[in-house]
């Protein structure tokens, strides 16, 4: 029986074409995120089970690739429940390894630290377009910085590295869950009932105002409370300054700097952003992250029709760890839904260089073949992209193909060049 050539479900193979554009990405992440003082790390792809299991990564918890013990530590026979038979995972994120990374590392760091990862995650997901059960994450995180310089900075950052792939008319959506927090306890609802409150207004882009009321209604909320609450959305959305209109209503439930803290990175990013992309107060943004303490962000494309990257603040991480929290915000870019929109669009890389195949008939002679990889060495040097290869019996076939992968010349060599 044939082995499956097929890739895992979820998974795929990646053809030349694409990772030159992911290579391409990749380099200008690192240098613009480089010019804005974020320094690589990397991770180990396995990090242990208590930590991705630790209540912080929300669904993702669900969706955890979990790995056996191994040797004398499986024991079949023995083991009564899941944890006795795993101690391992594949990371689902990159932020769960990066606060490890920070814990185990923070002596020999600057203050603050300005982290730049990529890397693949891994998550059992259900697959469709844009979402794959392994993916490329690109995460920049600022650690020991408590002011709104965090957020300012990574906003900038990530925009600017967007804008610089060739991408405009793009949100940032913005929110605070302190914000979203205290209008929840205006409406009423119970403290211990925010999170299934807000799993409810997340749905608010997908089934409406109505939607979110007749199922807030159908979990047992008041009618009074439904109303209070959706009230405050209406009227954010007809005011000229949402944000002023929440912090005079909702000021017995919101401390008076959060929201200043919060305008301050709404007129610091305007006042100095692009014209690629709009920042846009969301008051229904959620994110399904649970470690998130504070501001919190995502990047919204029309032309995926979703989204594209998210982050916030989490100050609480780190003291799971270490027993000290440590303020610390991130963005993370959505690298594969990049590619896929680049693809899709036949995005050709700039100043690519010129790409140079060199064909050496069967035969050719060992000191003639020392003479082409020499000038082939050569032409590299000059900066051109040079692939030397053996000629193949039928040579207008493989022309053909070159020429599709985008050689501008084709140099042949022969064993007898007299009779060609």
């Amino acid at each position: 029986m044939a082995l499956n050539k097929k890739p895992t479900t979820g998974m795929k193979d990646i053809l030349p074409a694409e990772m030159e554009i992911r290579d391409y990405v990749i380099s200008i992440i690192k240098d613009t995120y480089g010019k804005f003082g974020f320094t690589p790390i990397e991770t180990p792809c396995v990090e242990n089970i208590a930590n991705l299991s630790s209540k912080q990564g929300g669904e993702n918890e669900k969706l955890i690739f979990k790995i056996l013990k191994r040797g004398e530590k499986l024991n079949l026979e023995m083991a009564e429940t899941e944890s006795d038979l795993t101690d391992g995972g594949l990371r689902y994120d990159l932020t769960v390894p990066l606060v490890r990374f920070y814990s185990n590392n923070a002596a020999n760091l600057p203050s603050p630290f300005k982290a730049l990862q990529m890397g693949n995650v891994w998550r059992a997901d259900k697959p469709q377009r844009g979402r794959y059960r392994q993916f490329m994450q690109c995460d920049i995180d600022i650690l020991g910085e408590a002011s709104n310089l965090a957020e300012i900075e990574l906003i900038l950052a990530t925009t600017t590295t967007i804008s610089r792939l060739g991408f405009d008319n793009f949100q940032i959506r913005i929110n605070d869950r302190r914000i979203l927090k205290a209008m929840a306890a205006y409406a009423g609802f119970p403290e211990e009932s925010f999170d299934s409150v807000f799993i409810t207004l997340d749905k608010m882009d997908k089934i409406g105002m109505d939607g979110v009321k007749a199922e807030l209604l159908e979990a047992g909320y008041s009618k009074e409370m439904c109303d209070r609450y959706l009230y405050l959305f209406t009227e954010v959305e007809k005011a000229d300054n949402g944000p002023a209109f929440l912090a005079d209503t909702l000021k017995e439930h919101l401390e008076t700097d959060v929201m200043d803290s919060f305008t301050e990175i709404l007129d610091s990013v305007r006042a100095t952003k692009a014209d690629t992309f709009d920042l846009v107060f969301d008051p229904t943004l959620v994110r399904g992250m649970s470690y998130y303490t504070g501001t919190i962000f995502e990047i919204a494309m029309p032309e995926f029709g979703g989204s594209c990257g998210g982050g916030g603040r989490y100050d609480k991480m780190v003291g799971k760890f270490t027993g000290t929290d440590v303020p610390a915000c991130g963005f993370s870019i959505g690298f594969e839904r990049i590619v896929l929109l680049l693809m899709e669009k036949g995005f050709k890389i700039p100043a690519k260089p010129v790409k140079t195949a060199f064909l050496i008939e069967k035969g050719v002679s060992g000191q003639e073949l020392c003479k082409v990889i020499a000038e082939a060495q050569r032409e590299r040097e000059s900066g051109r992209q040079v692939l030397v290869a053996r000629m193949n019996k039928n040579k207008k076939f493989q022309k053909e193909q070159f020429t599709s992968q985008g050689y501008e010349e084709i140099k042949e060599f022969y064993k007898n060049p007299l009779k060609h």
